[in-house]
C-alpha cells in the first residue's frame, strides 16, 4: 500500500491535478493539467511522485520546448517529439 510521503498515513488515493513547471532553459513556466498527483486524506498534501517529477524534468530537457503551448495536459507534454533520446543530463543511474 502507498504510503504519504510527508506523514507516512495509508489514506492517500491518486488524482490528477494541475502543476506549474519551469522550463529548463528559465524562459517561462507552462500548466501541465491532468497531472498524476497524490492526496493525501489525512495532512491534505498534494504532490507528485519522484517518477512523475522525472518524467517530467527528462522529457522537458529531451523535446522542443519552444513550441509548447502555456497550457498542456500531461499526456500532451509525454507525447511531444523528442529531440534527444534520453536526457544527458541524469547522472544518477
Amino acid at each position: 500500500m502507498k504510503k504519504c510521503d510527508w506523514c507516512s498515513s495509508e489514506n492517500v488515493r491518486n488524482v490528477t491535478d494541475r502543476v506549474f513547471w519551469e522550463l529548463p532553459d528559465g524562459s517561462r513556466a507552462i500548466q501541465i493539467d491532468e497531472t498524476p498527483t497524490v492526496k493525501c486524506l489525512d495532512c491534505e498534501m498534494i504532490y507528485q511522485t519522484d517518477l512523475i517529477t522525472k518524467e517530467i524534468e527528462d522529457q522537458l530537457f529531451l523535446i522542443n520546448t519552444k513550441k509548447l503551448d502555456k497550457v498542456l495536459t500531461f499526456e500532451e507534454l509525454m507525447t511531444q517529439p523528442r529531440i534527444l533520446k534520453r536526457n544527458y543530463f541524469d547522472f544518477s543511474s
